[in-house]
């Protein structure tokens, strides 16, 4: 259905004077805000979105509006989520630092099964090591 539609409009606004532009704009000063740490635009959080707007003269708080309500709710997902998230993290370390504690002790073990030289060969073994050790000159 679009294409039919643009067949119609296109061809129309090519005759008048005046022209429609079809890319997205930028919000005025999303560059500068982001360059200083800030918000893409005003309204994402800040003193102006995150007050209220008004209070009663006996210095009550108004009521909290629905964008507040639904934007503490949106922040309240988001830090249940990272909590969550970083447990998962904390738990995926720790397992891995378990699998290694378990293949070192399996390699252990596994050199502990290995034979041990005996007699002759263990003296000869023990002369190589004092020979190493000694500096040659």
């Amino acid at each position: 259905m679009a294409a039919p539609l643009r067949a119609l409009c296109f061809p129309a606004l090519k005759h008048c004077g005046r022209r429609l532009s079809t890319t997205t704009g930028a919000q005025a000063g999303e560059k500068w805000r982001k360059e200083h740490g800030l918000a893409r635009s005003g309204t994402e959080y800040g003193p102006l979105t995150d007050l209220p707007d008004w209070s009663f003269a006996d210095g009550r708080p108004a009521p909290p509006m629905k964008g507040t309500l639904r934007r503490r709710r949106e922040r309240e997902e988001l830090a249940r989520r990272i909590v969550m998230l970083d447990s998962e993290i904390d738990r995926g370390i720790e397992s891995c630092r378990e699998r290694d504690e378990e293949a070192q002790r399996l390699r252990e073990r596994q050199k502990s099964l290995l034979l041990k030289p005996k007699g002759h060969l263990l003296k000869k073994k023990k002369k190589k090591k004092e020979e190493e050790e000694e500096p040659h000159s």
